[in-house]
């Protein structure tokens, strides 16, 4: 059977072929469609959300020591998260096979950075493998899992935005039972003390040199030899650039198997070519260790190290051409309006943004989530957004130097009821024990929202639609020690406005949990019983309308101003913020 699958969903297929037994992950874009097929195989397949990348991989690590074969799935920012057990686990080494799958984002299609995590394979002494396609997205888990049984280490599997979300034909197999090895307590091997860990360190060193040997004949690297005046090593979906670019024309190095690098093979390849190109996406990963080592290649001289290549920038890179793919398409710059992301028509954080937009002489830290939307005009209710739950631990440091320097201005923090629950936590907790007196805002809309509607611990359901104890996030803040805690509708402006004010004169921790569902979500049982929603929409009534533009700073994107404002009945919800700003009563609802 043949099926046309992303790259996601071939891990997951692959993983479940290859008889693993439990993957774990935090959602994040290109990774997220791993775990969401994942859950298609869970009769076979045990699937988790954690509430960050380091818990997921602990996860993983703890079932892989049982002698399950595992799986963790995160982004590439994720795998900071996670540093801290891959680092002492390449040391450890595994019992059931274990595989880190790394979504690399070039280009930042959805991230704050294009870190190149190739990397942190070589910085944990780990295993790498990156497939060039979904058919080696599938088959490769399989490898990547042996592999991390047979040379007892884990598995870095490399992916890009562009192999997770592209489509080509996959050839399915049955599952293999391999079934869970037996788990025996191993403490010199398991418990990493210091003692325990300089010995594993020296094993480790033995085992990558036993890996450069594998890597020099393993089948996922080969040479296809073509014409030999251009030979181009290359990897992962770079490999598919240079063959749409040079085709038989030259010879390639196509490395499946990337850390450690197969020197003897590239050797022997670099010495029957005329000239050598590496090609690969962001940093010089394969490029630098062969000039360390010697070997004469042209590379990120002439190939950019910024955003996602394509075959018409290797063509214009490398040849001083368009590609015969590029060539034939017309661009059209001139028509192509901009078209920048926004918060939907109705989203809850929209009243939460206007009313702050609104305040003087406070400093908004954000947060990773849609919600950074806020910071777009014409709302600009947003300082600073630097990596998961750093909203409110930097907001802490900002009010403790306004603080220090006498400065009269306020610090709130934003952050979404997933980002909270994966490294808020405990950058308020740090607020409470140091004494702080920023203001933290919580954004729950009942749902991990950016990537796609995920559940996690506040939604009351598990990744397998299980039911379970949804986190009450205002008794969370409670117990840590906030003594002041408001819970607030956002879509009704004068109740989150008091909220704001009384929060903003607070001499110590102040909460504000604005709670309303995403306006995209799937509202559940609960959700339909504990919050009143009217969709029915708004118009404008042009006799009262004084075409003030009030309403357009909202930033909704339903209401637009010609001749007249307008508010499209097909985009708008309902949800009233409009009609609260609207000085003249000139906004109604429908049938009203």
């Amino acid at each position: 059977m043949k099926k046309l699958m992303t790259g996601n969903e071939a891990i997951a297929r692959g993983f479940y072929e290859a008889g693993g037994v439990v993957a774990c992950a935090y959602p994040g874009t290109p990774s997220t469609e791993i775990l969401e097929n994942m859950v298609l195989y869970k009769d076979d397949v045990y699937c988790e959300w954690a509430p960050n990348e380091k818990v997921a991989l602990e996860v993983a690590i703890g079932s892989s020591i049982a002698g399950a074969r595992s799986l963790a799935a995160m982004k590439h920012v994720g795998v900071n998260v996670a540093a801290d057990p891959i680092m002492t686990y390449g040391y450890t080494g595994v019992n059931g096979g274990l595989v880190l799958v790394s979504a690399d984002d070039p280009g930042m299609h959805s991230s704050q950075n294009e870190q190149d995590n190739r990397y942190y394979a070589k910085f944990a002494k780990i295993a790498m493998i990156e497939p060039s396609d979904s058919q080696e997205a599938k088959d490769f888990i399989k490898d990547a899992l042996e592999i991390s049984e047979k040379f007892d280490t884990a598995v870095l599997f490399r992916v890009s935005t562009r192999i997770c979300h592209s489509k080509t034909l996959v050839e399915f197999n049955d599952r293999q039972d391999v079934g869970i090895k037996p788990y025996s307590k191993n403490i010199s091997k398991f418990v990493a003390t210091p003692g325990n860990a300089r010995k594993l360190h020296v094993v480790v060193e033995d085992k990558l040199k036993k890996l450069e040997e594998f890597s020099n004949n393993t089948h996922l690297n080969k040479i296809e030899w073509n014409d030999k005046k251009i030979g181009i090593i290359t990897s992962g979906i770079s490999y598919q650039y240079a063959k749409e670019v040079f085709g038989k024309s030259a010879s390639y190095l196509k490395l499946g198997f990337t850390h450690p690098l197969p020197f003897k093979k590239i050797e022997e390849f670099a010495s029957q070519v005329e000239i050598l190109y590496v090609i690969e996406e962001l940093e010089p990963y394969i490029e630098e260790q062969l000039k360390s080592r010697g070997i004469s290649c042209i590379g990120k001289e002439k190939i950019p190290r910024i955003g996602e290549l394509n075959p018409d920038i290797i063509a214009s890179s490398l040849l001083g051409m368009e590609s015969e793919v590029a060539s034939s398409v017309e661009i059209l710059k001139d028509d192509i309006i901009s078209r920048p992301p926004t918060l939907c028509a109705g989203c809850p954080h929209r009243g939460l943004f206007y009313v702050l937009s609104k305040k003087k002489n406070i400093m908004i830290t954000g947060d990773i989530g849609c919600y950074t939307l806020g910071s777009s005009e014409p709302l600009n209710a947003m300082d600073t957004c630097i990596c998961m739950g750093a909203s409110i631990s930097s907001g802490h440091g900002a009010q403790k130097v306004f603080n220090i320097n006498n400065e009269d201005k306020k610090v709130v923090s934003v952050i979404g009821d997933s980002t909270f629950f994966h490294t808020g936590i405990s950058s308020l907790i740090d607020v409470v024990y140091n004494k702080g007196n920023s203001v933290t805002v919580i954004l729950d809309n009942r749902i991990t929202g950016m990537t796609g509607h995920q559940e996690n611990p506040g939604t009351g359901y598990t990744l397998m639609g299980e039911k379970t104890i949804a986190i009450d996030i205002p008794n969370l803040c409670k117990a840590i020690g906030v003594n002041n805690v408001r819970v607030v509708n956002p879509l009704n402006l004068e109740e989150t406005e008091d909220a704001v004010n009384e929060a903003l004169k607070s001499n110590e921790p102040f909460v504000i949990v604005t709670k309303w569902p995403c306006v995209l979500k799937k509202l559940s049982k609960e959700d339909k019983e504990q919050f009143d929603i009217n969709i029915k929409p708004f118009k404008v009534n042009e006799q009262k309308c004084k075409k003030c533009k009030m309403c357009l700073k909202s930033g909704c994107p339903a209401i637009s101003l010609e001749d007249t404002v307008k508010i499209d009945p097909t985009m708008c919800v309902g949800c009233s913020v409009c009609s609260q700003i609207c000085p003249f009563d000139a906004i109604e609802r429908v049938g009203e």
